[in-house]
Formats: C-alpha cells, sequence, structure tokens
C-alpha cells in the first residue's frame, strides 16, 4: 500500500460499509448496475434519460434492526437512499438519480400472518410466495400485477396500480383493500409507525418517496377454480363487444377480461398456435361454473374459443394466462419488435366501448389497442388501456398522448420518471405532501422523483 493510498480520504459510502460490516452490501460494479434498473427500458424516452444512472453500492437487509441502523447511518451522511423490491416496475421508479444507495428489501421477506381474509407480511416477499401459503386456506390477491411470481409486495404498493383481480376490486387503492403498513421515518433516530386505512394509503403509488414500508396488511379474496380462456374473432366491435358484456355479466365470477384487437395478438408468439394471424381476441379467467353461459355469449358474438384450461390444468403445468396480460403483453410484444412503446390510459365509465371505437379509428395501426376491464376506485365498470404504440419520435408520442387527451381520455404518462407527471400532470395533494415533510424530512428517499425535492448528489 502506497502513502498516498494510506492518506487517501475515505468516502461517505466507504464509512458505511465500515460502520456497517455485519449487512449484506453488493459492491460488484454490473451488479449494481443491474439493480440500478427496472423495466424503465419500455419506453424509449426513460431508456435515454435513464440508461446511465446508477447507485455507488446495493444492500440487502435482512431484519428490521439492519434497516434502522442503515438509514441512521445513511441519514448521518446525508446519503439519498432508493428503495427496491424485484424491479418490475416501468418508470425508473427504482433508478437512484443522485447515487447512493439502493436499498433491496427482498431479503425482507417473512410472512407475518394470514387471519381470515387479511394476510399481512413484510414488503420484500413476492407476491408469488404469499398466495402458496394463502390459497391452502381459501385465499388469494385481490388485484395483483402479471408479474406477481416476482414481483414484491412492497413494490406492488409502492409503484403498482391494480391487476389481476381489478375487476373485482378495483385498483390497489380502492377502499378496503390495503388495511394498513408499518413503515420507518428517514431520521437520525428513526421512528416506526403504524398507519391505518386512508392515511396508509397516502405512501400508495409515490415510488418510494415519502416513507420506508416495512411491513403491509391487505385483505384477500376467496379463491375460485378459475377456468383459462382465449376467444378470437374476425372483427373488431364483435370482440369488444363480448369483452364488455362478459365483463359486466353479474351472474359470472371473473377474475381476468382483456380485450387485445389486432395485430396485437401477432405479438404474442407463446400463443401463436391459439391466435390466428389478423384475428382480435378475448382473454378472461372465470369460475368454471360459468363456462356454459359464457359459451353462449361467445356464440351470439361468432367467437371461437382457442385455448381452454381448467384451473386444475393450470395448477399441474404451473403456466397460466395471466402472464399475457397488463404489462405482461407489452414484454411479450418488444421481444417480437423492439420498436414497440406502450401508453396507459383510463376510459369513462359507461362510454368505454365507445371511446375505445373512436380512438382505434383515429389511431388504429399506429396505436393498437389493448385494455384491461376493471373497477374503478368508485367501483364503476370501465377499461384500464395498454396500448402498443409504434414509436416514431418522441415529438409525435406526445401528440398522441394530446390527441387521446383531447378526446376524454385520461393518460397516466409511462415515459416520465416524475411521479406527478405520470398522474397525468397533477400535483400531489397537501396531505401527501404532509406525509413526505414527516416521513423523510431531509429529502434523501429517492430524490429527483418528486418535481419539488431537488436532487441532493451523494
Amino acid at each position: 500500500m502506497t502513502t498516498d493510498t494510506m492518506n487517501a480520504p475515505v468516502s461517505a459510502i466507504e464509512q458505511l460499509q465500515l460502520e456497517l460490516p455485519d449487512l449484506d452490501w453488493i459492491t460488484d460494479a454490473s451488479r449494481i448496475a443491474r439493480l440500478s434498473q427496472d423495466f424503465s427500458w419500455f419506453s424509449p424516452v426513460l431508456k435515454r434519460q435513464l440508461e446511465n444512472k446508477r447507485a455507488d453500492v446495493v444492500v440487502r437487509p435482512r431484519t428490521e434492526d439492519e434497516i434502522r441502523r442503515l438509514v441512521s447511518a445513511c441519514v448521518e451522511r446525508k446519503l439519498p437512499i432508493t428503495i427496491r423490491g424485484s424491479g418490475t416496475g416501468n418508470y425508473g421508479q427504482t433508478t437512484p438519480l443522485a447515487g447512493g444507495v439502493v436499498l433491496d428489501m427482498t431479503g425482507y421477506n417473512a410472512m407475518c400472518w394470514v387471519r381470515g381474509g387479511v394476510a399481512r407480511a413484510q414488503a420484500g416477499i413476492r407476491l408469488g410466495d404469499i398466495e402458496k401459503q394463502t390459497k391452502p386456506m381459501g385465499y388469494e390477491f385481490r388485484c395483483m400485477p402479471s408479474t406477481y411470481r416476482s414481483a414484491t409486495l412492497g413494490g406492488l404498493f409502492g409503484g403498482g396500480f391494480g391487476g389481476v383481480g381489478s375487476i373485482n376490486y378495483g385498483p390497489l387503492a380502492a377502499p378496503g383493500n390495503v388495511l394498513g403498513v408499518r413503515a420507518m421515518t428517514i431520521e437520525a433516530e428513526p421512528q416506526i409507525v403504524e398507519l391505518r386505512g386512508a392515511e396508509a394509503l397516502r405512501m400508495h403509488h409515490l415510488w418510494g418517496t415519502n416513507g420506508l414500508v416495512l411491513e403491509l396488511e391487505v385483505a384477500l379474496a376467496p379463491v375460485h377454480p378459475w377456468l383459462e380462456t382465449l376467444v378470437t374473432f374476425p372483427a373488431f366491435d364483435e370482440a369488444l363487444a363480448f369483452a364488455d358484456k362478459l365483463a359486466r355479466a353479474s351472474g359470472i365470477d371473473k377474475r381476468e377480461v382483456a380485450f387485445f384487437a389486432s395485430p396485437v395478438p401477432d405479438h404474442l408468439g407463446q400463443l401463436s398456435d391459439y391466435l390466428p394471424r389478423g384475428c382480435h381476441a378475448v382473454l378472461s379467467l372465470i369460475d368454471e361454473c360459468g363456462e356454459e353461459t359464457m359459451s353462449e355469449m361467445v356464440a351470439a358474438h361468432g367467437g371461437t374459443v382457442t385455448y381452454r384450461r381448467t384451473a386444475e390444468e393450470v395448477q399441474k403445468s404451473n403456466r397460466t394466462l395471466i402472464e399475457f396480460t397488463w404489462n405482461h403483453t407489452t414484454l411479450h410484444a418488444l421481444r417480437i419488435d423492439k420498436t414497440l412503446t406502450y401508453l396507459q390510459s383510463s376510459f369513462t365509465p359507461g362510454q368505454h366501448v365507445q371511446q375505445i371505437t373512436e380512438m382505434e379509428k383515429l389511431l388504429g395501426g399506429e396505436v393498437m389497442m389493448h385494455a384491461e376491464f376493471l373497477r374503478n376506485i368508485d367501483g364503476l365498470l370501465t377499461c384500464s388501456a395498454l396500448q402498443l404504440v409504434r414509436f416514431t419520435t418522441e415529438e409525435r408520442l406526445d401528440e398522441i398522448i394530446r390527441i387521446y387527451r383531447e378526446h376524454g381520455v385520461r393518460i397516466n404518462n409511462p415515459h416520465t420518471f416524475i411521479v406527478e407527471d405520470g398522474k397525468a400532470g397533477g400535483a400531489l395533494p397537501p396531505e401527501i405532501i404532509d406525509m413526505k415533510k414527516r416521513f423523510d424530512p431531509m429529502g434523501l428517499l429517492n430524490p429527483g422523483k418528486l418535481r419539488d425535492w431537488p436532487v441532493v448528489a451523494a
């Protein structure tokens, strides 16, 4: 060791590791680079903006005490902290803009308890692991993303919206879905706070910017024997009408109804045996006892059932159509055509079929309709679309967003890493700002993702 090396100043990151040598530190540059990214590359805009952003170090705590000591040491050194689950998000939520520490929560993954229709677990547990424990008891998630095998509970809460099951229970933010969270303040002496009901939701879908969630308590749904099907149609209108009628059929229990307009089915290569070229398709999970009624609807709308798997067959094969829904559709499409990107839209309840049809006439071919039926936060049936877009320029993408908004369709822009801009440009309500000040008074959590909190470099 040279004299210069011996006299070199120790960085704040190095001090952190020296102070907490028992923690699971990740210092390999390639692993840090990987754990600094999520699926933001779905967006060519975010890919350009974020691909070179990196943490200085990643740490994977296993206990609450390890998290507490880490937070305290980071606050002392004013080091930014970016909280990460499995990195299945799409907006650069887990990409640090200011370096610092990525806090990988996947090692903090215990199931706390299941009582009746309620489960409580640590934030780093994978959703699929929760269902492995709850399904034998007769319960499953009310709403979950298509990435349920790898996505974490904390990641769903911090960066997710809803998913499979939202056709019954709405988005995660609908009252009664999330019952409580246990959270830690980002202070020199971290405090543990239990938030219940509406107060807990003030940390939801804010990308870990206003609190470190340790545990979540969520309501569950009863398990049904879900029949998985694909129904194809030669015409757009008939396929959409069938999907809407099935979604509205109150006598059929269902977990998922998705509408794929042509040419979206052509981009689902793994299902090509069941999706004739140029077809429109409807994917569904319904209770097996509703199959006869659904078959009558299929015949009435001129459809053909091309794929059918019972709940027992799905369980035995461990393969499910769930992994072709929501933003998994986008992932499959990008494997076929890397020039594609996507949008996220919310249609007006009661006008969703009309709006989808109108937008297809305006932008069909350039914007390919993929709509997910769900209940909104007020319980009204509608659609949330994850359209595929043939990307040309960022200016044209902005123009498409403007056209949708001018026709009364809400766009939650997936091509920005600013929380407020992704929520259709809406300012955060005062109670969210107050929560940020309460739980992150120094602004160290994921800096740069909220418009009014500046980036402070590590």
